[in-house]
């Protein structure tokens, strides 16, 4: 299928690198499946797994996702396959996968292959957003397999005329009656037709062997050895080179005027080069196709564009970031309004306002994004490293006017990200100048294109109101946040037009906007806005700048009633799951009782210390969403009250997010988790002037050093009878408040705009000494 040499890879070893109807045929296999429009040939060993295409389905039809052999499938030798559609972002879902699968078919970990987002094989379950994956899609993936033993058991009943009941299955076999037979035996010959049972009991906690256990990752080892195959590495017979000639307003939105901005293009500027073989011009989408990458790229460069005049962006400096964001033009949409909130407010005797900003944020991916297509007899085959693989089928669809069951997508290994970046992009490039010279094309994005068009997380505004009581209780608290974003369209569709570029408002910026304390008056509003660069989501979407939000200002309500950060939060929580998480974090990080800023730096000394305390449940998904973990960070920090330096010295973190499948895997998500958001809140920031993005390199993007990082302790909670809860995000999110929090515990000033800089704790220092 794939028509390049690779090595065994863990979502395709061996043999298993094949079309689920390759798969079919190299053995007896069991398929379990009703068609809406009729029986499908399941047949194992001779027949194909699906019924030769109807003009109307298209060549590559997607399976679907009600049918257990839309997730699951037993090989002649008894090889468990699993299907699920979304990807695994190195978070380790394929481990965590396959060790459902195992625990409720009963089968031997070793035996069992899980195939991830590739859409000819795969079952289309949305997006892959890392609180998702193990929380939702992996349901039916379990139910499937959990029923599939049940028929491999009534298989062996009726072969031995034996009831059921007196069978029991082990390590990938029947067994009973003296007798024992392997899946894949009792799989050889069978045509059965079955829709998932979605009621179908699953395996107590006490049953698992592998859930619960911190198994190896399936992926890691030929990581270390270089041998796995990424979308970079793809390389098919004939295959040829493209780049991109991007327009010059470097990931700008609906503001620039993209798809109607090319004025001309100079062929006869690179007929000098060697190996051109095409310049591909649709719309302002301008591509050039060489046979070596060297001389796509010499192309790229020397080839003459004229594009049209822009007005270019507002600004969105660090300094500029707020008035613009002010001054954007917003839709109100009310979440939550309290009927005593009006009364509630008037009541306030200590007011308590502020805003926070935060600011525009890149994925910065090691590697630019790549992509492989070709297109021939009236089909499209992709190779990409996306996120959401069967979504950007039909976006390629799309493009080239194809139906979406003609575009096959092989979702394969690419650069880390932490949501959306080039990657779907890059595909749509590729279709573009493969259909365009009739042969395979590899395009592989520059270093300054990546930076440059990465979908960003936006910048966003949040504005709280609301106090106190003479005795210290919270009377009301509002909060108005504002994350302008739009999901940003597969570019490719808006340079050719396929997509009008116009202004479009996504509503994203609600996550965990409601305030997860029990306070007695609450308003909550989103103010949706356009986006004015390219933005999407990314990891923790709005919920780390809305819980900055949220426990700063909580803390800043402790310390007006001079009570300690934790008992305060306490007073007004009533989540069982919530408190067990904050009570960990104040054992683990033997937290002592008390007000902050209880003890404050002699003049002299240079050096503060300070401890923070900040805690989130991740709300995600459209509103009002729903949880994932649970996660409480404790933050030791020391501050440089000459140079305005923070050093993040240790953070204590408590993390519940039920039952965990590979509590090795949560753990590595949790710490990552703590290293990237300590770098967001302390360091990064997206630079850009009226032309769009001018962080371009490593250079103009700073990132948290090996030097910096910080002493992490983590305490994962046993909760093995909870359902599981998604981990990907959750422990991120608290992290800007918690370190926010430690600094006023250190020095005595708030930090309302991130990142903290050393330039802004001096400034707020300053401040501070000027209102004494």
């Amino acid at each position: 299928m794939f028509g390049f040499k690779t090595t065994s890879r863990d979502d395709q070893p061996g043999t298993v690198q094949l079309t689920r109807r390759q798969l079919l045929k190299t053995g007896g296999m069991i398929m379990v499946s009703a068609a809406a429009t009729g029986p499908l040939a399941i047949l194992a060993g001779t027949g194909p797994l699906l019924h030769p295409p109807t003009p109307a389905q298209g060549p590559f039809p997607v399976p679907a996702g009600t049918l257990v052999d839309s997730f699951i499938a037993i090989s002649a030798d008894g090889d468990v396959i699993g299907f699920n559609g979304h990807v695994d972002l190195g978070t380790g879902v394929r481990t965590a996968i396959g060790q459902l699968v195992a625990d409720e078919i009963e089968t031997d970990i070793a035996r069992v292959r899980i195939i991830l987002g590739h859409t000819t094989r795969t079952p289309d379950l949305g997006p892959t957003i890392a609180s998702d994956t193990i929380q939702n899609t992996s349901t039916p993936m379990r139910q499937a397999a959990r029923q599939v033993r049940q028929l491999l058991i009534n298989l062996a009943s009726e072969r031995w005329s034996v009831p059921a009941a007196q069978l029991r299955t082990e390590n990938g076999f029947v067994i009973g009656a003296g007798k024992r037979l392997s899946y894949g035996e009792l799989a050889a010959g069978q045509d059965l037709h079955i829709d998932l049972d979605q009621h179908m009991p699953l395996r107590s906690s006490k049953e698992h062997k592998y859930i619960g256990q911190s198994v190896p990752r399936v992926d890691i080892p030929n990581k270390v050895l270089g041998a796995l195959t990424y979308v970079h590495d793809v390389r098919l017979p004939g295959m040829l080179h493209g780049r991109v000639v991007r327009p010059p307003y470097t990931g700008a939105d609906h503001t620039a005027p993209l798809g109607d901005s090319l004025i001309s293009v100079d062929h006869d500027s690179i007929k000098h080069l060697p190996g051109i073989v095409k310049v591909v011009v649709q719309g302002d989408f301008v591509g050039i196709v060489a046979e070596r990458e060297e001389q796509a790229i010499a192309a790229m460069h020397q080839l003459k564009v004229q594009w049209k005049e822009w007005a270019g962006l507002p600004d969105l400096s660090l300094d500029g970031l707020r008035a613009t964001l002010n001054q954007l033009e917003k839709a109100p949409r009310m979440l939550r309004e309290d009927d005593n909130f009006k009364d509630a407010i008037q009541k306030v005797t200590q007011p308590l306002e502020r805003e926070y900003v935060w600011p525009y944020h890149m994925h910065a991916s090691i590697g630019p994004s790549c992509a492989v297509a070709q297109f021939s007899d009236g089909k499209a085959e992709v190779w990409s490293g996306t996120q959401n693989p069967h979504d950007l089928r039909k976006d390629l669809g799309k493009l080239i006017d194809l139906h979406a069951d003609y575009v096959n997508v092989h979702r394969m290994e690419a650069s880390g990200c932490y949501g959306r970046n080039c990657a779907d992009d890059v595909a749509a490039d590729a279709l573009l100048l493969a259909r365009a010279v009739g042969k395979p094309v590899r395009v592989q994005l520059m270093r300054e294109q990546e930076s440059g068009w990465e979908p960003k997380g936006t910048g966003q505004l949040i504005k709280l109101r609301g106090g106190l009581d003479d005795a210290g209780n919270v009377v009301a608290y509002e909060l108005q946040t504002s994350y302008p974003s739009n999901l940003s369209p597969t570019l490719a569709l808006v340079l050719t037009g396929k997509v009008k570029n116009e202004k479009k408002v996504l509503q994203m910026g609600d996550r965990t906007s409601i305030p997860l304390y029990d306070y007695p008056s609450v308003r909550a509003v989103s103010l949706d806005a356009a986006p004015m660069v390219r933005a999407s989501w990314m990891r923790g979407v709005s919920a780390l700048p809305n819980v900055l939000a949220h426990e700063c200002w909580i803390d800043e309500a402790a310390y007006l009633a001079k009570a300690d950060p934790i008992a305060y939060r306490l007073r007004y929580m009533k989540d069982e799951r919530a408190v067990g998480v904050m009570k960990a974090a104040h054992r683990l990080s033997q937290w002592q009782d008390g007000v902050a800023f209880r003890a404050p730096t002699a003049a002299d000394q240079k050096i503060a210390k300070g401890r923070g305390f900040a805690y989130a449940r991740y709300f995600h998904s459209k509103f009002p969403g729903f949880g994932a973990a649970w996660a409480a960070w404790v933050c030791d920090v020391s501050v440089n009250r000459e140079t305005g330096e923070i050093k993040v010295d240790k953070v204590f973190c408590t993390h519940d997010c039920g039952a965990m499948v590979n509590p090795a895997g949560v753990r590595h998500q949790v710490h990552g988790n703590i290293i990237q958001s300590t770098s967001r809140a302390l360091k990064e920031f997206v630079t850009f002037d009226a032309s769009g993005t001018t962080s371009l390199d490593w250079g103009g993007y700073p990132l948290l050093r090996f030097d910096e990082l910080p002493q992490v302790e983590i305490e994962l909670l046993e909760l093995p009878h909870e359902a599981p809860m998604g981990a990907g995000e959750s422990a991120s999110v608290p992290s800007a408040a918690a370190i926010a929090n430690a600094v006023f515990d250190a020095i005595g000033v708030r930090l309302t705009e991130v990142p903290f800089t050393p330039s802004r704790v001096l400034a707020a220092l300053r401040q501070a000494q000027a209102r004494k």
